[in-house]
C-alpha cells in the first residue's frame, strides 16, 4: 500500500514556523538551542518575511523565506548557518554558503526554502 498525507498536515508545520519566527541569524556553527544564538550569531536578529505556503519541488510543500538585505553584521567569522527564531525559542536552522564576514558589514540573505517532502 502506498503511503500518503494531506498537505493540511505538512502546511500546519510550516504555518508553524512562518506564524513563530520572529527572527533570523546569520551564524558561523549550529546552534543547539536559543541560548546557543548568542556563540553563534554574526548578525543581530533581522525580521524575516514569509511567501505563502506551496507544492515543493519535488513533491511535498514549502515555504519560501524572503530575502532579507543588508542585515548589519556584528562579529566577524565564516557564516555558515541561518537560524530562525521566536523571541525564545530556536524554531529552524539550515546551512548557507560559506561566505567570510567582517564586523560592521553588511549581508544579504537570499530567499530560500524551507522543505517538507511527502511520506515515502
Amino acid at each position: 500500500m502506498a503511503k500518503w498525507q494531506i498537505d493540511a498536515m505538512l502546511d500546519a508545520a510550516l504555518d508553524y514556523i512562518s506564524g513563530a519566527a520572529t527572527q533570523l541569524f546569520v551564524c558561523k556553527g549550529q546552534p543547539a538551542n536559543y541560548a546557543g544564538i548568542a556563540a553563534e550569531a554574526l548578525t543581530g536578529g533581522a525580521t524575516p518575511g514569509f511567501q505563502a505556503n506551496q507544492d515543493g519541488d519535488a513533491g511535498g510543500r514549502k515555504l519560501a523565506v524572503d530575502e532579507e538585505a543588508d542585515i548589519l553584521v556584528t562579529a566577524s567569522g565564516d557564516a555558515e548557518h541561518v537560524a530562525l527564531a521566536s523571541a525564545d525559542t530556536l524554531l529552524y536552522v539550515t546551512t548557507c554558503t560559506l561566505q567570510t564576514l567582517t564586523s560592521g558589514n553588511t549581508v544579504t540573505v537570499p530567499t530560500w526554502d524551507i522543505e517538507i517532502d511527502d511520506a515515502a
